[in-house]
């Protein structure tokens, strides 16, 4: 995937059993996290990051859509990591990486994170965990948002 493509439509089952289809949250700035439980850099991120500085200051706006999704773990693991990290947002189950596969290759490094736009197109990916790239990555949603 590459920054202005289109983001590849896809819907999975959330860890509370409601379902996420990325097509419904047309017209708004979605943001996914793929991450793993194993994945140290992910906790880290998620809990430094993407819920403090993220999460809980954009939850109530509602053109904003945040979603972790973890890749091919069973859900009482999935359910184990959330609890462990404190996060709140929703987290997607993706028990079969085929959501993952659709924005990433096959067996490449779980920890990044897609911004797609209000128009559905990609506008900002990361990988791994750097301040300085989650400072842009804030910048670019709060650009979005401001369209």
């Amino acid at each position: 995937m590459r920054v202005g493509q289109k983001a590849p439509d896809f819907t999975l089952t959330r860890l509370d059993d409601k379902t996420f289809s990325l097509s419904k949250n047309r017209g708004k700035v979605v943001l996914l996290q793929f991450t793993a439980s194993w994945c140290g850099v992910c906790r880290t991120a998620m809990k430094e990051a993407l819920e403090p500085k993220l999460w809980k200051k954009l939850k109530r706006n509602p053109n904003f859509v945040m979603l972790g999704i973890d890749s091919d773990e069973p859900v009482e693991s999935v359910g184990k990591f959330v609890r462990d990290t404190g996060i709140t947002y929703p987290m997607g189950l993706d028990p079969d990486a085929e959501v993952y596969e659709k924005y990433a290759a096959k067996g490449s490094g779980v920890t990044r994170n897609v911004l797609i736009g209000k128009n559905g197109r990609i506008v900002k990916l990361t990988r791994l965990y750097d301040e300085k790239e989650f400072d842009a990555l804030v910048k670019a949603i709060r650009a979005e948002l401001a369209k």
